[in-house]
């Protein structure tokens, strides 16, 4: 998609808000503003939307009934409520399950619970292509563990756990099992209704809608309990007056989305492995990180050998171009990335890795563009490195461990 400055290819950190969800929203901020919860005209007009809305993302999620769609304000608010939710429908289960490689929404949460709270927290690895070591699940799983938290897809490097299968697993101990879907939810085809995961988060601005709303999908019949307490919004279960026109705006998104699922996995998928496939041929001395098998359609994560990530970035935007180094909730500690550290990737890899994340608005020519752009970048970064020498790197090339 072209702006006003350039190239954007950083949608894992937000899109562009379609046009189309910006029309459905306009009416709902002046016109149509009544509160959902009244019961004269004004209210019930919005009341009225916002069922739809529900109805449009537990269609987009496969789920059996609009109700178990709670929104939010995000996908972190939806992570630290289905995770606390469990911890206190099951007071005797003081264990939780996740990944090395999880967003901080999830990680934080879970540590904190660790530290301060006496809770036993199990941080399953991954291997070298961003796999779940899956023995190390099956291993941790108890009647002891209260919640298992694993991501549908990560979002730096785009591989697709096997959630459905992780949640058949952990339903076989009586554990509830939460998945962080931020990154797949418009993505992938999703089917809850068929799966025994029994909570989802998703976060709007991940799929074309505004920021600041998400939902939680929250399957019918298990215990849970509301993080936000108050009125009686949300059937008691998010507490406080809805922002109804992103609720709206995430509904039409939804549908969207929908609509453009076969995109994101033919058109989508092909400029991304046009990308992927000239960049390797070009530039030498670089790999995609993750599992490049079972991965999101729209990520690539390229570890660039021997020169700085933040280096890359700023050449990149002068030349009109937006990418990503990782998580933008972490692009500002200049130590390589939790994900890539999880996944062993070495120091002088690393620290080059640039994701590069399309959308259903990126066009062939921007990827040519891209194409044109980043050998030379990567060729004058490398000419100033201490790394690298006459055109390839030099035999006595530091390489410290992590600390």
């Amino acid at each position: 998609m072209s702006g006003p400055t350039g190239i954007y290819l950083d949608n894992n950190a937000t899109t562009r808000v379609d046009p189309r969800v910006v029309e459905e929203m306009l009416p709902f901020f002046s016109e149509h503003f009544g509160n959902p919860s009244s019961i004269h005209s004004f209210g019930a007009e919005v009341g009225g939307k916002m069922r739809e809305a529900r109805a449009r993302v537990a269609a987009l999620l496969g789920a059996a009934h609009d109700t178990e769609i709670v929104f939010t304000s995000g996908g972190t608010e939806s992570n630290n409520t289905a995770i606390l939710s469990a911890l206190k429908v099951a007071p005797d289960r003081r264990e939780i399950i996740t990944s090395a490689v999880e967003h901080p929404a999830v990680l934080e949460v879970c540590r904190h619970l660790a530290k301060h709270e006496g809770y036993v927290l199990h941080i399953i690895p991954v291997d070298k292509q961003g796999r779940l070591d899956i023995d190390a699940y099956k291993a941790a799983l108890s009647p002891r563990v209260a919640v298992v938290s694993i991501m549908w897809a990560n979002n730096e490097t785009g591989t697709i756990f096997p959630v459905e299968a992780l949640a058949d697993m952990a339903k076989e101990h009586g554990i509830l099992f939460h998945t962080d879907a931020v990154q797949a939810v418009g993505k992938v085809p999703l089917r809850l209704a068929e799966t025994n995961i029994d909570m989802l988060s998703l976060s709007g601005h991940k799929l074309h809608a505004p920021k600041g709303v998400g939902a939680l999908y929250v399957r019918r019949g298990i215990r849970f309990r509301p993080l936000l307490r108050g009125g009686h919004q949300e059937r008691e279960r998010r507490a406080g007056t809805e922002n109804t026109t992103a609720i709206i705006g995430l509904g039409k998104a939804a549908e969207l989305a929908l609509v453009h699922m076969d995109q994101e996995n033919t058109t989508v998928k092909a400029l991304r492995d046009k990308l992927e496939k000239a960049l390797l041929e070009t530039v030498g001395h670089c790999f995609v990180t993750g599992n490049v098998h079972d991965r999101l359609p729209n990520t690539t994560n390229i570890a660039f050998e021997y020169i700085e990530g933040e280096g890359i970035l700023l050449f990149l935007s002068r030349v009109g171009i937006a990418a990503s180094s990782g998580s933008a909730c972490t692009s500002g500690s200049l130590e390589p990335s939790h994900v890539l550290r999880a996944m062993d990737i070495p120091f002088t890899a690393a620290h080059g890795a640039i994701r590069f994340s399309l959308s259903r608005e990126t066009t062939e020519a921007e990827i040519d563009q891209v194409i044109a752009a980043v050998p030379e970048i990567i060729g004058r970064l490398r000419s100033l490195s201490p790394y690298w020498d006459n055109g390839a790197p030099r035999a006595e090339a530091f390489k410290p461990e992590y600390a």
